[in-house]
């Protein structure tokens, strides 16, 4: 990609369970059985995945009802702890494959299959916090999304 990203490690499997586990209790919050079975559900997500979603997955899963306002705050807890993020546009959520980098990602949705994915560019995220400020923001948080059709979709 074109631009100024920056290097961080893409986990996966046990190796991303690990790291987020260690993310989270590192921010002083404790890794519960609840906590690691809704991260290990939207990590096997490829499209972002709702609250509703994850809880209707795991009721399946564990025989009984998971309430959705139980899973909402996790993964409102998540996002604020860097282990997932929030597909403003749909309401959904996507796990962070990198949970010990902090910065500011470009979603990528597509507009047919839903598929998404994220580019990092530091100069774009940062001439939009730049631009918050010099508008009298602060705690600048950029959100961006852009639409359009995957590669596989677009062919």
């Amino acid at each position: 990609m074109a631009g100024h990203a920056h290097a961080h490690k893409e986990h996966e499997g046990d190796d991303l369970i690990r790291a987020a586990r260690n993310t989270l209790t590192d921010s002083g919050e404790q890794w519960t059985g609840m906590r690691q079975s809704v991260f290990e559900e939207l990590a096997r997500h490829e499209k972002p995945a709702s609250a509703y979603d994850i809880a209707d997955n795991l009721s399946q899963s564990r025989g009984k009802r998971v309430a959705p306002n139980s899973v909402y705050r996790i993964l409102d807890l998540f996002v604020r702890t860097n282990l997932a993020n929030r597909i403003e546009s749909a309401n959904a959520y996507l796990v962070n494959t990198h949970p010990g980098c902090r910065h500011d990602c470009i979603f990528l949705i597509c507009d047919d299959c839903g598929k998404a994915t994220h580019i990092d560019d530091d100069r774009v995220t940062g001439a939009l916090r730049a631009a918050g400020k010099d508008a009298g923001f602060t705690d600048v948080r950029p959100v961006v999304e852009l639409r359009g059709l995957c590669d596989d979709c677009a062919s």
